[in-house]
């Protein structure tokens, strides 16, 4: 969501961040995949040059939004917390990196509730809409 705010550079580290996201706690689960998938077709500009590798140190593609301003480091945060919150299942691992992040980027308590309010409610509209087709 919003990936497009990202220049050429940032969608690329952000793909790192994304794949070691949705490694962190094993394989990555079907619904994992298909949000990596939509992600990437978010960013189909920079798909190409993309290895498909995680990165060697994950701590330094932390290390290179630091600097961003804060509009990337909201997406890229809102990203993650999607990719963690979309499968329902509570994993320390996944938390303890989000908040790692969240401190690396000082994202207040504040916005971080506005993001993952965000996620929520994309989320109740995709159940919503679903419910409403299906009727």
């Amino acid at each position: 969501m919003f990936l497009s705010y990202l220049n050429r550079k940032e969608k690329l580290k952000f793909l790192d961040l994304a794949i070691y996201m949705a490694d962190i706690d094993g394989e990555p689960t079907v619904i994992e995949k298909r949000i990596l998938n939509k992600m990437f077709a978010e960013v189909e500009d920079v798909r190409q040059e993309y290895t498909f590798q995680k990165s060697e140190s994950i701590e330094e593609t932390i290390d290179f939004f630091v600097n961003a301003n804060s509009v990337v480091k909201n997406v890229v945060y809102l990203n993650l917390v999607t990719i963690s919150m979309e499968d329902d299942l509570y994993n320390t691992s996944e938390l303890l990196f989000l908040e790692g992040i969240q401190n690396k980027f000082n994202i207040s308590a504040e916005k971080r509730r506005d993001l993952i309010s965000i996620v929520y409610a994309e989320r109740d509209l995709r159940e919503r809409a679903s419910r409403i087709v299906k009727e």
